[in-house]
């Protein structure tokens, strides 16, 4: 904490969550919210606490290149983001050039000492000279083909893996991968859903948010703390993107041969899908079943379903090694462990945090969970594959390497289970995406157990 009353609550705030991010891989959606509670900021403070946070961490791999050309020699972790928080301002925020740099410089010496200071003052002042897109035109490689990747990097701000992903997912489309981009750094607003037999997305509007846009369970809030609203302080309503919302709904939606009792929710934590498929399970005389591997996990699930109908229970359990008998289940949603590629402009540390060597883990426990899913799954019934990701090494090629291995699942047009979502692809899978549906960017598989294995 700061020893110094000059030092803005607001900017001292966004400046713990980034060390708390580097040095305990804090996540900002959980760490933040607790210091402004705890240091009683709220209002007009809250929000720029909030912007100065997300849109630096979200920017960084901008503002590092800025950064790095006005440096000498390197700085230590600290003063780098010092330096981001006011280079964020100075770029990206209405901050008075001044007022930027007094306050970052201030915050410089309560919390790192005076060494730094005059550093930090020097940098800041020759980063306030220019826009941001100046300083990207200034830093830019000559635009060739193989540099284009690296570019569009540095310019919206997301390792270069994660552009060659995009590209891949996009078909090489890289107008379109720039679209997807920029959108990543738009801050999303807020999603409700409305728990069905509990609450009505028409209660939630009535109660002063706007309609969803593609889901009947969906309302937009833009009033300030979700919590004020009763139906969310009483969990009948929750806060979920409209994204997975329609996986969920799709789940529900497809058609089934045979009895449509018992439904299962593999990989349940937090609980936002569960409590959804548990109140249209309960609609229909059915029950929900959910499972989480992490105890802690397992716990926000309880949570989450506490109060609800149409569940069975909930079951600490490892998805891959199951708890309950093979075939027990008419509808299996497998909402499995990712990269969180899909997520990224709601998890604004979470670009930073991954890297390629993780895709190898991620995708062998991915083809275990999906195994396990059809395993549990009865003869005619219905596993959605879903994940927060549009990586192809997570989505179609973990379908495709467990179809290849089973002769008894076939997959389905997963588009006929969302008729109102335009642009999904070219199928069979399902790919929302933010620069097109204003969503997280999800895929679904719709699989068909045909018979034993």
């Amino acid at each position: 904490m700061t020893n110094s009353s000059r030092v803005d609550p607001s900017r001292q705030v966004a400046y713990d969550v980034l060390r708390a991010v580097a040095e305990r891989d804090a996540y900002v959606n959980l760490t933040l919210p607790g210091l402004l509670r705890e240091r009683q900021i709220t209002g007009r403070d809250a929000a720029f606490a909030t912007e100065l946070t997300h849109g630096t961490i979200r920017r960084q791999g901008s503002y590092d290149p800025v950064i790095d050309s006005l440096l000498r020699t390197p700085v230590e972790p600290p003063v780098r983001d010092l330096l981001r928080l006011g280079t964020h301002q100075l770029l990206s925020m209405r901050v008075p050039a001044h007022a930027a740099v007094a306050t970052t410089v201030e915050l410089t010496r309560a919390n790192v000492g005076e060494r730094p200071v005059r550093l930090v003052n020097a940098v800041l002042r020759r980063v306030g000279r220019m826009r941001l897109s100046s300083w990207m035109d200034k830093l830019a490689l000559p635009r060739t083909e193989t540099t284009m990747l690296d570019h569009l990097a540095t310019v919206h701000s997301h390792p270069v893996w994660i552009v060659a992903a995009l590209r891949d997912a996009l078909g090489g489309d890289l107008a379109e991968v720039e679209a997807m981009l920029r959108a990543d750094n738009d801050p999303p607003g807020v999603t409700l859903v409305a728990r069905p037999g509990r609450a009505t997305a028409q209660e939630l509007v009535d109660a002063g948010a706007g309609p969803g846009r593609w889901s009947p369970h969906a309302a937009h809030w833009n009033g300030g703390d979700p919590g004020s609203l009763p139906a969310v302080r009483e969990s009948r309503a929750g806060v979920q993107d409209e994204g997975s919302q329609l996986v969920a709904q799709a789940l529900a939606d497809a058609k089934l041969e045979g009895p449509d009792a018992a439904w299962l929710d593999l990989c349940a934590g937090p609980g936002g899908k569960a409590a959804l498929l548990a109140g249209l399970a309960d609609g229909r005389g059915a029950w929900l079943l959910a499972g989480e591997r992490q105890p802690h996990r397992a716990r926000l699930v309880r949570q989450a379903l506490r109060g609800g109908l149409g569940v069975r229970g909930v079951v600490c359990a490892d998805g891959t090694r199951p708890a309950w008998r093979a075939g027990a289940f008419d509808r299996v949603l497998a909402d499995v462990p990712c990269t969180g590629m899909g997520a990224l402009r709601r998890r604004p540390e979470a670009r930073w945090r991954r890297s390629p060597g993780d895709l190898a883990g991620l995708t062998a426990l991915q083809r275990a969970l999906l195994r396990s899913a059809i395993d549990s799954c009865r003869a005619g019934g219905v596993v959605a594959y879903v994940t927060c990701s549009p990586h192809p090494a997570e989505t179609t090629g973990v379908v495709d390497d467990v179809l290849r291995d089973r002769g008894d699942v076939v997959q389905e047009d997963a588009r006929a289970l969302l008729p109102d979502v335009p642009d999904l692809g070219a199928g069979p899978a399902v790919q929302l995406w933010p620069h097109r549906h204003g969503t997280d960017a999800m895929f679904l598989a719709a699989l068909r157990r045909t018979g034993d294995g």
